[in-house]
């Protein structure tokens, strides 16, 4: 577990530092779309406003942001693709797998860049990682392969750890593969995992049901942008429950969860921001590879902790990056 989060790079380098004064006219306006499933005001895509003023975009000046907001409901994800292809926005930018699948198969020829994919070979964005094709690229976070390391952080804290109740969001394939990981790693760590989906707000309170009947010693969110937009009701439950929580990012942690474990999203919406740069000084979506965390933050909350009367471990605070305290 590193103590910096970076992106594998590819030989891109000599090209970044042309920016928006190659890529535009005099009086150029660029527009870009940006569709998440979560809700509004930005927050963390804050960061991807951020790395493009790093290069020179500078909303009002010659950049239009086109911001659209699923609120928690994926079904609208499609209608928010055509929105905006319609539009004829120059790139769009997707936040997560259910979003890229919507713009793969509705945003015709307008560039499409991704970040919080899970794996996009497997849930089949791009032909290869290293070839895409078509014209979509972007940033995978790679998680479907660390369910096990994060069930491993979670035992590390609670060694007499026996089930794990897991939430997800039943509607993201990309969420799927990081529960399979998960599934196949809880026998070797003598453990058994309990997996609840929901895909709508509406859905939560059987949920709730389901987690409390399965009698879990800890909790497992796998937190796309769906989960999170129910964070404070997940964590209220929680605690409630007495319920340790482990979660992919920190929000949940900073919010009153135990432990994360992932890549940094601030992290990837700022990279997204140098794809859609290239794209508009003249690259080929389908020509960039995807690139992929190679490190990754622990954080731990010592507060949490405090509240559920346990003591996290001498070595997993050693090797955590954060601590909350």
């Amino acid at each position: 577990m590193k103590r910096v989060v970076a992106f594998t790079l590819f030989v891109f380098a000599a090209a970044i530092g042309g920016g928006v004064a190659q890529a535009q006219g005099a009086n150029k306006v660029y527009r870009i779309g940006v569709v998440s499933p979560g809700a509004p005001p930005p927050g963390p895509l804050a960061a991807f406003s951020a790395g493009l003023r790093e290069r020179g975009y500078v909303e009002g000046r010659n950049l239009r942001l086109e911001w659209r907001f699923a609120e928690g409901r994926n079904e609208r994800l499609p209608a928010l693709v055509d929105e905006l292809s319609s539009a004829k926005v120059d790139v769009l930018f997707v936040v997560n797998t259910q979003a890229a699948q919507a713009a793969k198969k509705r945003a015709g020829n307008i560039p499409v860049v991704f970040a919080r994919v899970s794996d996009p070979s497997k849930t089949g964005l791009v032909a290869s990682l290293s070839r895409p094709g078509g014209n979509i690229t972007g940033i995978s976070n790679i998680a479907d392969e660390l369910g096990g390391k994060r069930l491993e952080a979670l035992k590390a804290v609670l060694p007499e750890l026996k089930k794990v109740a897991v939430l997800w969001n039943s509607g993201n394939p990309g969420l799927a593969l990081i529960l399979k990981d998960a599934q196949a790693s809880a026998p070797h760590l003598g453990l058994d995992v309990a997996a609840v989906g929901v895909r709508s707000a509406a859905e939560l309170p059987a949920a709730f049901e389901a987690i409390k009947s399965a009698k879990p010693q800890a909790l497992f969110v796998l937190d796309d942008l769906l989960i999170t937009a129910f964070k404070n009701d997940i964590l209220a439950h929680a605690r409630e429950q007495k319920l340790p929580v482990m979660s992919l990012y920190q929000e949940f942690v900073e919010g009153g969860g135990l432990l994360s474990y992932g890549p940094s999203i601030e992290d990837m919406y700022r990279r997204a921001a140098w794809y859609v740069d290239r794209i508009l000084n003249g690259a080929k979506p389908g020509e960039l590879p995807v690139e992929q965390p190679a490190n990754f933050q622990l954080v731990v909350s010592v507060k949490s902790a405090n509240d559920l009367g346990l003591s996290v471990p001498r070595d997993v605070l050693t090797r955590a990056d954060k601590v909350i305290r």
